[in-house]
């Protein structure tokens, strides 16, 4: 019904039955408004307040729809992890689209009485084409903020800047990272170069955050411990379970409880002391010739933060052995570079899983071009049906 935009040129280019209403004097955002045909409308469940759209990594993007009350217990419950902080200024790098930037750096924040620094991407360099490093690392160093959210490529862009020289600012104490696993070794790095990282986990039919590492609570390689508002457990086939606050439903389907348990689609293990760590996921399992099973993004995340390498889909259905396509971060990265780093990676892996040959990719992956979702995930399908056959040489022996 409603569009407030910043860029009402570009609106009337591109979308059709829009007419503009007003514009705010404060923000300068104009109002776009348009008639709907009620048989027109999908079916909304009862409650919605906000609706995110999930990335779509296997299909087009689904609406998840979200009730204020879920929205309010999950700020409350990140406020209250980070409490003991102090947090007073919280610098928003992600768009605010993004549902974790949402709840983790505009509602928790507010609620723990902090300010949120929100500035345009042309002074954050922010760009779903890829960052531009030095205005990202000049906006936190001028904003000295004590929190940030990021996601993982973000954090290597840090970690890789503050190892070449960039000076951490010292007021950051609470730096979050999630959206898709984090390798062990990034974190091993990030600690090195004094960066106060804390991985979570969460999913957008689950409201965002479900799992985070906080300060009196942290443990390498997991996710941290359910925040108070969830309840997580393992079922048989391995796969995470949430529930406690889950989604109102898809848009345009019908409507679920908000207390129902949500199957995450995510493998996954709890140990002794309510930690949990997340494997892979349970649909891009694959089982070699030999009957192993082997999740990719484990394998992945080793390899793509070696030097020089920016992502890394790896393949080995029905196969002997695993099989990577590489993008390097650069067109001046050789391939003995490439070869090193997953060797290196190797070494950290049992040989069931060790990657044997390797190609580049004719092609980088982005969201632009179809291959990455707009989290940064991999479309897998979509790599496969543009580029698979390039692997297929790989498995041939002399």
């Amino acid at each position: 019904d409603c569009l407030l935009t910043d860029d009402p040129h570009r609106v009337r280019q591109l979308l059709d039955g829009w007419h503009t209403v007003g514009a705010s004097g404060r923000s300068g955002f104009a109002l776009f408004r348009r008639q709907l045909d009620p048989a027109q409308r999908p079916f909304l469940p009862p409650g919605t307040a906000k609706i995110t759209y999930t990335s779509g990594s296997t299909g087009q993007p689904k609406g998840v729809c979200l009730g204020g009350a879920q929205l309010d217990t999950i700020a409350r419950s990140l406020a209250e992890a980070t409490r003991t902080l102090d947090i007073e200024r919280h610098l928003c790098l992600l768009p605010l689209a993004t549902l974790l930037e949402n709840i983790a750096g505009i509602y928790a924040p507010l609620l723990a009485e902090a300010t949120c620094l929100l500035p345009p991407a042309s002074v954050t360099g922010m760009s779903y084409a890829g960052p531009n490093a030095q205005r990202l690392l000049g906006c936190i160093t001028e904003s000295q903020p004590q929190s940030l959210v990021l996601v993982p490529e973000l954090l290597r862009l840090l970690v890789a800047a503050a190892e070449r020289g960039w000076r951490v600012p010292q007021s950051l104490q609470f730096v979050a990272v999630g959206g898709a696993p984090v390798s062990g070794e990034l974190l091993g790095r990030a600690d090195k170069v004094r960066l106060p990282v804390f991985e979570g986990y969460g999913l957008s039919e689950c409201a965002s955050v479900v799992c985070l590492n906080r300060p009196d609570a942290r443990r390498r390689g997991s996710v941290g411990r359910p925040l108070p508002h969830a309840r997580v457990r393992i079922a048989d086939d391995g796969q995470i379970m949430v529930s406690g606050v889950t989604m109102l439903g898809y848009l345009g389907l019908p409507p679920r409880r908000a207390d129902e348990e949500w199957a995450t689609g995510d493998l996954g293990e709890i140990d002794a002391d309510g930690y949990v760590y997340v494997r892979g996921r349970l649909r891009n399992i694959y089982i070699s010739s030999l009957g192993r099973n082997v999740a990719p993004e484990w394998v992945e995340r080793e390899i793509a933060q070696q030097p020089g390498i920016r992502h890394v889909m790896v393949h080995g259905e029905a196969r002997p052995y695993a099989v990577a396509m590489v993008c390097a971060t650069d067109e001046t990265v050789r391939d003995a570079d490439i070869e090193h780093g997953i060797r290196d990676a190797n070494l950290r892996l049992p040989e069931y899983a060790q990657v044997r040959r390797w190609v580049r990719a004719p092609e980088s992956f982005s969201f632009q071009n179809g291959l990455l979702t707009s989290n940064g995930r991999l479309r897998r399908s979509a790599i496969l049906e543009r580029h698979g056959a390039l692997l297929a040489p790989l498995y041939d022996e002399a």
